[in-house]
């Protein structure tokens, strides 16, 4: 696909940043969305924002996805071959105490960005971000996309269910091309505060406890920054990709909590961390575990960072972010 100009939404936020970033260093013209929510800090996104308006290649605006007259500004001036939709209201827990910006977001938010890709002129490709929260209470591991998942537990993964229902229906209606991706934990550098890699340095740094869920036997598919941005630039330079899909990108690789933290401890200098064990929690599942074959099949996706090498990475960052010598 001959994409040269791509609308990345949520280009203050973790993926989106890194996404824009390797996107202008291979020479696309990238526009850029963001409204920089107070989910966590707005200083860590203005941060990641000044990075990217220093570049040569991007331009942005400050908008919501909410805000159609605005999103179809953007689409009318820029037009886009391709966009790639990442900007949502994300966390699980959160949305157990404030479900209204889920709907506001993920729901209207991404309904605008369907009806502009409907309208545009030349119709672009569409990349957009689900979730492996889809997978809901499925106990078969490795998680793969025919699985069914019909059952959620929390209101968030059934925004994104709600997502790829809605890209299927655009795409099969309006004949533009879909591609949803299932997302499984995503840590690296200037990666959010509401992750448990960033949790767990905070913590620790601060010599404070940290609390870890179903009694440490928790067990993730951590994936490191680089392999998903990765990923994602090989669906959007891709020639021959089908017109609607949703694809899992993880690591797969399931790793157990305890092994995370003890990382993390070493990397910090901390020989015993704090620990305050906790139950499971409301929305949460117990393990995650991505089946990659359908994306290698696809464009060759290889994830190649593991958490030994991808952690300690992730702390060097932290520590320059926080300011912490040795």
């Amino acid at each position: 696909m001959a994409s040269k100009r791509i609308l990345v939404t949520g280009t203050a936020g973790f993926i989106g940043f890194h996404l824009a970033k390797r996107l202008i260093g291979e020479g696309f013209e990238v526009f850029g969305i963001d409204n920089f929510n107070d989910y966590y800090p707005v200083a860590l996104k203005e941060a990641r924002h000044a990075q990217l308006e220093a570049l040569p290649g991007y331009s942005f605006a400050r908008a919501d996805l909410a805000d159609k007259a605005a999103l179809e500004a953007v689409f009318r001036d820029f037009r886009p071959d391709c966009v790639v939709n990442l900007a949502a209201q994300a966390g699980v827990r959160y949305s157990i105490t404030n479900p209204d910006v889920y709907i506001d977001s993920n729901i209207i938010g991404f309904f605008n960005i369907l009806e502009c890709c409907r309208h545009a002129e030349t119709k672009p490709r569409l990349l957009y971000a689900s979730s492996s929260s889809v997978y809901g209470g499925n106990k078969t591991l490795p998680f793969s996309e025919d699985q069914a998942v019909d059952h959620p537990v929390s209101l968030y993964a059934a925004t994104k269910k709600s997502n790829e229902l809605m890209a299927h229906c655009y795409s099969h209606l309006y004949g533009f091309q879909a591609l949803g991706f299932r997302f499984f934990t995503v840590y690296g550098p200037w990666g959010r505060p509401d992750m448990a890699a960033y949790l767990f340095a905070d913590a620790m740094s601060r010599g404070e406890p940290i609390k870890v869920f179903n009694n440490g036997e928790m067990y993730r598919d951590f994936t490191f920054i680089d392999d998903i941005v990765s990923g994602l630039v090989a669906c959007i330079r891709a020639e021959d990709l089908p017109q609607y899909e949703v694809y899992n990108i993880g690591n797969h690789r399931s790793e157990r909590l305890m092994d995370m933290i003890a990382i993390i401890a070493h990397e910090l200098g901390i020989e015993k961390p704090a620990m305050i064990m906790m139950p499971m929690q409301d929305g949460d599942v117990p393990a995650t575990y991505a089946s990659i074959d359908k994306l290698r099949a696809a464009v060759g996706y290889e994830p190649t960072t593991p958490i030994q090498v991808g952690l300690p990475k992730f702390i060097s960052w932290f520590k320059e972010w926080k300011g912490i010598r040795g």
